[in-house]
């Protein structure tokens, strides 16, 4: 006979997005949420609507419910709430979980020298909206880092959230969650640039979408199928110098911030090129020189 999973009782300390999803979803796997805190009545009554659970706007009043608390406010508020649950009620045994992505276990201190396991669980993972979270977070990796007697905790709760463990040591984080956001915000950021250029010759914000998206995908596809050195295609990969030129060229008339930006890229996909074996010494030379006079062209 299979052993029963042991339900647990959670209060979310921060009822935005995350939070709200992560409670939805911790519920749905059989855990009870006793209680929500936030500062904001509005928040309080929509992470209610989701699992049905008590709101208080005081973080203490919402822990004292609860053996696990989970603390998923901004990342600067972390450290203050933990301080104020441990000085304002008991939480010897209790485990105490937060969510950022680059901060330690430093900040649950408070909690650990009050007698709290403690560790943090991160979603490598966007969120919009609490539905498209509740939608994406299943079948994400999770970032673990756990203090001593709440390693397997953190995991199983990952677990129940649909997740995959990946531990992650302290010093680990800051690295981990700078790639995450370049993964993520700076891809964005990254798209961004392209909709400015194509908005420049004439397309909507619509075309330039439905133009540009297929090849994002395709691309993703290609790396997720491939690697990126494999997935590596277009003029670089080609040592198509006459066409980086053109780039360059154009890119600085039009849209000179830019520049540094499509050069630096440029370096990183020469590299890659390299790797891939498209691209012989001399093409990679050549195509360097002329990245490297397009950056110090910007910055005079």
């Amino acid at each position: 006979m299979t052993k029963q999973k042991q339900s647990l009782k959670f209060a979310v300390i921060g009822a935005g997005m995350v939070g709200t999803a992560i409670g939805f979803l911790l519920k749905n796997a059989g855990h009870e949420i006793t209680s929500f805190a936030d500062p904001s009545a509005a928040h309080l009554k929509r992470a209610g609507s989701y699992t049905g659970s008590a709101g208080f706007r005081s973080p203490v009043q919402a822990a004292a419910l609860a053996d696990c608390l989970l603390i998923t406010t901004p990342d600067d508020l972390i450290g203050g709430v933990c301080a104020e649950i441990a000085a304002g009620s008991s939480v010897r045994g209790k485990k105490v979980f937060h969510m950022s992505g680059a901060g330690g276990l430093d900040l649950l201190d408070p909690a650990a020298r009050a007698g709290a396991s403690v560790a943090s669980i991160h979603p490598l993972q966007s969120f919009s909206s609490i539905d498209s979270a509740i939608a994406n977070i299943p079948g994400s990796y999770f970032g673990v880092t756990a203090g001593a007697g709440a390693k397997k905790v953190s995991a199983d709760i990952v677990r129940d959230l649909g997740g995959i463990p990946i531990y992650v040591s302290p010093e680990q984080k800051p690295l981990y969650h700078a790639a995450a956001c370049i993964a993520s915000n700076y891809l964005v950021s990254l798209m961004s640039v392209v909709e400015s250029i194509y908005l420049s010759i004439g397309f909507s914000e619509r075309e330039a979408r439905k133009a540009y998206l297929p090849l994002v995908y395709g691309s993703l596809k290609n790396i997720e199928k491939q690697g990126c050195s494999r997935a590596l295609t277009g003029p670089i990969a080609r040592g198509d110098s006459g066409t980086i030129q053109k780039h360059i060229e154009a890119i600085a008339d039009h849209h000179p911030d830019f520049s540094s930006l499509y050069a630096n890229m440029g370096v990183l996909a020469v590299k890659l090129a390299r790797k891939k074996g498209t691209l012989s010494s001399t093409q990679a030379k050549i195509i360097a020189g002329l990245l490297k006079g397009a950056k110090h062209e910007h910055s005079k």
